[in-house]
Protein backbone atom coordinates (compact mmCIF):
# COMPACT_ATOMS: atom_id res chain seq x y z
CA UNK A 1 0.00 0.00 0.00
CA UNK A 2 2.90 2.45 0.92
CA UNK A 3 4.48 1.18 -2.36
CA UNK A 4 1.51 2.53 -4.41
CA UNK A 5 0.84 5.61 -2.80
CA UNK A 6 4.50 6.80 -3.53
CA UNK A 7 3.84 6.13 -7.38
CA UNK A 8 0.89 8.01 -7.16
CA UNK A 9 2.69 10.88 -5.59
CA UNK A 10 5.75 10.49 -7.65
CA UNK A 11 3.33 10.47 -10.59
CA UNK A 12 1.76 13.40 -9.64
CA UNK A 13 4.62 15.14 -9.61
CA UNK A 14 6.49 14.46 -12.49
CA UNK A 15 2.64 15.48 -14.23
CA UNK A 16 2.65 18.79 -12.21
CA UNK A 17 6.74 19.42 -13.34
CA UNK A 18 5.40 19.00 -16.80
CA UNK A 19 2.23 20.95 -16.69
CA UNK A 20 5.00 23.84 -15.96
CA UNK A 21 7.56 23.19 -18.01
CA UNK A 22 4.74 23.17 -20.29
CA UNK A 23 3.06 26.89 -19.85
CA UNK A 24 6.67 28.10 -19.25
CA UNK A 25 7.71 26.67 -23.17
CA UNK A 26 4.49 27.97 -24.63
CA UNK A 27 5.80 31.53 -22.04
CA UNK A 28 8.50 31.59 -24.59
CA UNK A 29 7.28 30.97 -27.64
CA UNK A 30 5.70 34.52 -27.55
CA UNK A 31 7.14 37.31 -29.21
CA UNK A 32 7.93 40.47 -26.94
CA UNK A 33 10.57 43.38 -27.18
CA UNK A 34 10.32 45.64 -24.78
CA UNK A 35 11.57 48.66 -26.22
CA UNK A 36 13.38 51.00 -23.48
CA UNK A 37 13.84 54.58 -23.78
CA UNK A 38 16.36 56.37 -20.83
CA UNK A 39 15.02 59.89 -20.04
CA UNK A 40 17.06 60.04 -17.28
CA UNK A 41 20.15 60.40 -19.71
CA UNK A 42 18.12 62.56 -22.49
CA UNK A 43 16.92 64.46 -19.60
CA UNK A 44 20.77 65.55 -17.84
CA UNK A 45 22.35 65.27 -20.70
CA UNK A 46 20.30 67.94 -22.51
CA UNK A 47 21.70 71.34 -22.83
CA UNK A 48 19.62 74.01 -20.92
CA UNK A 49 19.03 76.06 -24.42
CA UNK A 50 17.51 72.64 -25.99
CA UNK A 51 14.85 72.08 -23.11
CA UNK A 52 11.75 72.80 -25.34
CA UNK A 53 12.91 69.44 -27.87
CA UNK A 54 12.60 67.53 -24.48
CA UNK A 55 9.20 69.25 -23.26
CA UNK A 56 8.01 68.11 -26.82
CA UNK A 57 8.79 64.50 -27.20
CA UNK A 58 8.05 63.75 -23.85
CA UNK A 59 5.11 66.32 -22.88
CA UNK A 60 3.61 64.04 -19.75
CA UNK A 61 7.18 64.38 -17.81
CA UNK A 62 6.30 68.19 -17.72
CA UNK A 63 2.83 69.27 -16.61
CA UNK A 64 1.55 72.60 -17.12
CA UNK A 65 1.90 75.24 -14.93
CA UNK A 66 5.57 74.90 -13.89
CA UNK A 67 7.67 77.28 -15.23
CA UNK A 68 10.62 76.28 -17.00
CA UNK A 69 13.14 77.63 -14.55
CA UNK A 70 11.76 74.42 -12.42
CA UNK A 71 13.77 72.07 -14.85
CA UNK A 72 16.57 73.96 -15.77
CA UNK A 73 17.52 73.85 -11.83
CA UNK A 74 17.25 70.34 -11.93
CA UNK A 75 19.19 69.86 -14.69
CA UNK A 76 22.30 71.93 -13.16
CA UNK A 77 21.90 71.80 -9.80
CA UNK A 78 24.85 69.52 -8.35
CA UNK A 79 23.12 67.10 -5.76
CA UNK A 80 20.58 66.14 -9.20
CA UNK A 81 23.56 65.84 -11.15
CA UNK A 82 25.13 63.81 -8.41
CA UNK A 83 22.37 61.23 -8.26
CA UNK A 84 22.48 61.18 -11.87
CA UNK A 85 25.85 60.11 -12.30
CA UNK A 86 25.25 57.34 -9.15
CA UNK A 87 22.34 56.13 -11.61
CA UNK A 88 24.64 55.75 -15.05
CA UNK A 89 27.30 53.75 -12.51
CA UNK A 90 24.58 51.40 -11.47
CA UNK A 91 22.99 51.08 -14.77
CA UNK A 92 25.27 51.79 -17.39
CA UNK A 93 24.19 48.23 -19.25
CA UNK A 94 20.23 47.94 -18.98
CA UNK A 95 20.02 44.96 -20.89
CA UNK A 96 19.85 42.81 -18.07
CA UNK A 97 16.87 44.48 -16.93
CA UNK A 98 15.06 44.54 -20.48
CA UNK A 99 15.62 41.05 -20.48
CA UNK A 100 14.02 41.29 -17.33
CA UNK A 101 11.17 42.86 -18.45
CA UNK A 102 11.00 41.24 -22.06
CA UNK A 103 10.12 37.62 -19.55
CA UNK A 104 7.86 39.43 -17.70
CA UNK A 105 5.78 40.60 -20.31
CA UNK A 106 5.84 37.26 -22.07
CA UNK A 107 3.98 35.71 -19.00
CA UNK A 108 1.58 38.93 -19.01
CA UNK A 109 1.01 38.14 -22.68
CA UNK A 110 -0.03 34.70 -21.81
CA UNK A 111 -2.29 35.16 -18.97
CA UNK A 112 -3.40 38.94 -20.20
CA UNK A 113 -3.39 38.19 -24.07
CA UNK A 114 -5.29 41.39 -24.87
CA UNK A 115 -2.57 43.85 -22.85
CA UNK A 116 -0.63 45.55 -25.12
CA UNK A 117 3.09 45.19 -24.66
CA UNK A 118 4.21 48.93 -23.08
CA UNK A 119 7.34 51.06 -23.68
CA UNK A 120 9.37 51.02 -20.83
CA UNK A 121 11.02 54.42 -19.78
CA UNK A 122 13.18 55.34 -17.25
CA UNK A 123 13.81 58.18 -15.37
CA UNK A 124 15.32 60.30 -12.16
CA UNK A 125 12.10 61.10 -10.11
CA UNK A 126 11.89 63.43 -7.19
CA UNK A 127 12.80 59.80 -4.69
CA UNK A 128 9.10 59.06 -4.19
CA UNK A 129 9.11 55.60 -2.56
CA UNK A 130 5.55 55.64 -3.07
CA UNK A 131 5.99 55.89 -6.98
CA UNK A 132 9.08 53.48 -7.52
CA UNK A 133 7.69 51.71 -11.13
CA UNK A 134 4.05 52.61 -12.36
CA UNK A 135 2.34 50.57 -14.95
CA UNK A 136 -0.14 53.36 -16.61
CA UNK A 137 -1.85 51.70 -19.86
CA UNK A 138 1.46 51.54 -22.70
CA UNK A 139 3.76 52.86 -20.35
CA UNK A 140 5.79 51.67 -17.69
CA UNK A 141 7.80 54.93 -15.51
CA UNK A 142 11.08 53.25 -13.56
CA UNK A 143 12.14 55.62 -10.93
CA UNK A 144 15.57 54.65 -11.38
CA UNK A 145 17.39 56.53 -8.35
CA UNK A 146 15.18 54.28 -6.21
CA UNK A 147 16.64 51.32 -7.35
CA UNK A 148 20.54 52.10 -6.53
CA UNK A 149 20.68 49.58 -3.58
CA UNK A 150 19.82 49.60 -0.13
CA UNK A 151 22.87 50.85 1.27
CA UNK A 152 23.48 53.73 -0.78
CA UNK A 153 24.60 57.01 0.99
CA UNK A 154 21.18 58.53 -0.67
CA UNK A 155 19.12 57.05 1.33
CA UNK A 156 17.76 58.47 4.69
CA UNK A 157 14.59 55.82 4.25
CA UNK A 158 13.54 53.81 7.22
CA UNK A 159 15.52 50.33 7.08
CA UNK A 160 12.02 48.39 5.76
CA UNK A 161 11.65 50.63 3.30
CA UNK A 162 15.13 51.51 1.71
CA UNK A 163 15.73 47.29 1.84
CA UNK A 164 13.38 47.01 -1.01
CA UNK A 165 15.71 49.69 -3.03
CA UNK A 166 17.33 46.98 -4.90
CA UNK A 167 17.44 46.39 -8.96
CA UNK A 168 15.68 43.13 -7.95
CA UNK A 169 12.52 44.54 -7.02
CA UNK A 170 12.02 45.87 -10.10
CA UNK A 171 9.75 43.39 -11.50
CA UNK A 172 7.81 42.99 -8.43
CA UNK A 173 6.67 46.69 -8.61
CA UNK A 174 6.11 46.55 -11.71
CA UNK A 175 3.57 43.79 -11.48
CA UNK A 176 2.78 45.12 -8.29
CA UNK A 177 1.24 48.10 -10.10
CA UNK A 178 -0.15 46.35 -13.44
CA UNK A 179 -2.53 44.01 -10.78
CA UNK A 180 -3.82 46.80 -8.42
CA UNK A 181 -4.68 48.89 -12.24
CA UNK A 182 -6.86 45.34 -12.99
CA UNK A 183 -8.34 44.63 -9.68
CA UNK A 184 -11.72 46.20 -9.26
CA UNK A 185 -12.65 48.11 -6.29
CA UNK A 186 -15.41 46.89 -4.10
CA UNK A 187 -17.57 48.86 -1.62
CA UNK A 188 -15.84 46.00 1.20
CA UNK A 189 -13.20 47.39 3.19
CA UNK A 190 -13.43 45.35 5.97
CA UNK A 191 -9.87 43.53 6.70
CA UNK A 192 -10.79 40.38 5.17
CA UNK A 193 -11.36 42.38 1.80
CA UNK A 194 -8.22 44.48 2.14
CA UNK A 195 -6.41 40.96 3.13
CA UNK A 196 -7.85 39.06 -0.04
CA UNK A 197 -7.02 43.00 -2.06
CA UNK A 198 -3.51 42.03 -1.27
CA UNK A 199 -3.33 38.49 -1.43
CA UNK A 200 -4.31 38.64 -5.50
CA UNK A 201 -1.73 40.76 -6.33
CA UNK A 202 0.68 38.19 -4.48
CA UNK A 203 -0.54 35.96 -6.50
CA UNK A 204 -0.20 37.19 -9.60
CA UNK A 205 3.97 37.24 -9.14
CA UNK A 206 3.49 33.75 -8.63
CA UNK A 207 2.56 33.22 -11.93
CA UNK A 208 4.17 36.21 -13.76
CA UNK A 209 7.34 36.51 -11.80
CA UNK A 210 7.89 32.63 -11.20
CA UNK A 211 11.88 32.61 -10.72
CA UNK A 212 11.39 34.78 -7.94
CA UNK A 213 11.52 33.40 -4.34
CA UNK A 214 8.59 34.40 -1.96
CA UNK A 215 10.85 36.58 -0.04
CA UNK A 216 11.27 38.56 -3.27
CA UNK A 217 7.74 38.94 -4.59
CA UNK A 218 6.69 40.72 -1.56
CA UNK A 219 9.67 42.66 -0.58
CA UNK A 220 10.56 40.27 2.96
CA UNK A 221 13.79 38.83 4.13
CA UNK A 222 13.85 34.93 3.86
CA UNK A 223 14.06 35.27 7.35
CA UNK A 224 10.32 36.92 7.87
CA UNK A 225 9.16 34.47 5.37
CA UNK A 226 10.20 31.95 7.70
CA UNK A 227 8.75 33.72 10.28
CA UNK A 228 5.39 34.39 8.92
CA UNK A 229 5.02 30.78 7.91
CA UNK A 230 5.52 29.36 11.30
CA UNK A 231 3.11 31.61 12.89
CA UNK A 232 0.59 31.60 10.26
CA UNK A 233 -1.69 29.75 12.91
CA UNK A 234 -1.47 31.62 15.60
CA UNK A 235 -1.88 34.87 13.41
CA UNK A 236 -5.10 33.54 11.76
CA UNK A 237 -6.37 32.46 15.62
CA UNK A 238 -5.55 36.02 16.57
CA UNK A 239 -7.46 37.63 13.89
CA UNK A 240 -10.90 35.10 14.60
CA UNK A 241 -10.46 35.57 18.30
CA UNK A 242 -10.21 39.04 17.87
CA UNK A 243 -13.34 39.16 15.58
CA UNK A 244 -11.14 41.53 13.09
CA UNK A 245 -11.78 40.06 9.49
CA UNK A 246 -15.10 41.89 9.15
CA UNK A 247 -14.38 44.88 10.96
CA UNK A 248 -14.28 48.11 9.14
CA UNK A 249 -11.53 49.50 11.65
CA UNK A 250 -8.75 52.00 10.09
CA UNK A 251 -6.57 51.26 11.99
CA UNK A 252 -6.30 47.40 11.15
CA UNK A 253 -5.39 48.77 7.53
CA UNK A 254 -2.02 50.46 9.13
CA UNK A 255 -1.43 47.74 11.80
CA UNK A 256 -1.71 44.46 9.20
CA UNK A 257 -1.65 46.08 5.41
CA UNK A 258 0.06 48.65 4.80
CA UNK A 259 4.21 48.90 4.69
CA UNK A 260 5.62 49.07 8.46
CA UNK A 261 8.93 47.63 9.95
CA UNK A 262 6.69 45.27 11.82
CA UNK A 263 2.78 44.09 12.17
CA UNK A 264 0.94 45.62 15.15
CA UNK A 265 -0.60 42.58 17.85
CA UNK A 266 0.38 44.22 20.67
CA UNK A 267 2.28 41.79 21.73
CA UNK A 268 6.08 40.74 22.30
CA UNK A 269 5.68 38.96 18.95
CA UNK A 270 5.67 42.55 17.25
CA UNK A 271 9.30 42.95 17.50
CA UNK A 272 9.94 40.08 15.40
CA UNK A 273 7.32 40.33 13.37
CA UNK A 274 7.66 41.45 9.73
CA UNK A 275 5.23 44.59 8.54
CA UNK A 276 2.49 43.24 6.22
CA UNK A 277 1.50 39.58 7.47
CA UNK A 278 -2.41 40.64 6.87
CA UNK A 279 -1.20 40.61 3.25
CA UNK A 280 1.05 37.85 3.47
CA UNK A 281 -1.92 35.58 4.86
CA UNK A 282 -4.32 36.97 2.26
CA UNK A 283 -1.80 35.60 -0.21
CA UNK A 284 -2.21 32.05 1.58
CA UNK A 285 -5.13 32.08 1.14
CA UNK A 286 -5.66 33.22 -2.59
CA UNK A 287 -3.64 30.55 -2.96
CA UNK A 288 -6.07 27.71 -1.40
CA UNK A 289 -8.34 29.29 -3.28
CA UNK A 290 -6.54 28.84 -6.72
CA UNK A 291 -5.98 25.21 -6.03
CA UNK A 292 -9.31 24.20 -4.76
CA UNK A 293 -11.20 26.14 -7.70
CA UNK A 294 -10.50 26.39 -11.74
CA UNK A 295 -10.18 29.80 -12.89
CA UNK A 296 -7.59 31.93 -14.96
CA UNK A 297 -5.51 34.97 -13.65
CA UNK A 298 -7.23 37.37 -15.22
CA UNK A 299 -11.05 35.87 -13.76
CA UNK A 300 -9.32 35.75 -10.33
CA UNK A 301 -8.77 39.64 -10.20
CA UNK A 302 -12.10 40.19 -10.61
CA UNK A 303 -14.25 38.03 -8.55
CA UNK A 304 -14.77 39.40 -5.01
CA UNK A 305 -13.29 38.94 -2.46
CA UNK A 306 -15.95 37.60 -0.25
CA UNK A 307 -16.20 34.80 -2.86
CA UNK A 308 -12.47 33.54 -2.85
CA UNK A 309 -12.54 33.73 0.73
CA UNK A 310 -15.77 31.60 1.27
CA UNK A 311 -14.22 29.05 -1.23
CA UNK A 312 -10.43 29.15 -0.80
CA UNK A 313 -11.29 26.23 2.19
CA UNK A 314 -8.24 27.89 3.89
CA UNK A 315 -6.45 26.56 6.52
CA UNK A 316 -3.24 27.82 7.90
CA UNK A 317 -0.74 25.27 8.54
CA UNK A 318 0.16 24.29 12.04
Amino acid sequence: MKIYRFVVVLCLFFLSCDQKTKVEKEVEEIPVNIKVERFDKVFFETKPQDLAKVKKQYPFFFPEGNDDSVWLQKMQEPIWREVYEEVQKKYANFEPVQEEFDDLFKHVKYYFPKTKTPKVITVIGEMDYNAKAIYADSLVIVALELYLGRDHKFYEFPKYLKYNFEEKQIMPDVVSSFTYRNIPAYQDKNLISQMIFEGKQLYAKDLLLPKYTDAEKIGYTPEQIKWCEENESYMWRYFLENEMLYSLDPKLTTRFINPAPFSKFYLEIDNDSPGRVGAWIGWQIVRSYMKNNNVSLSELLKINPKEVFEKSKYKPKK
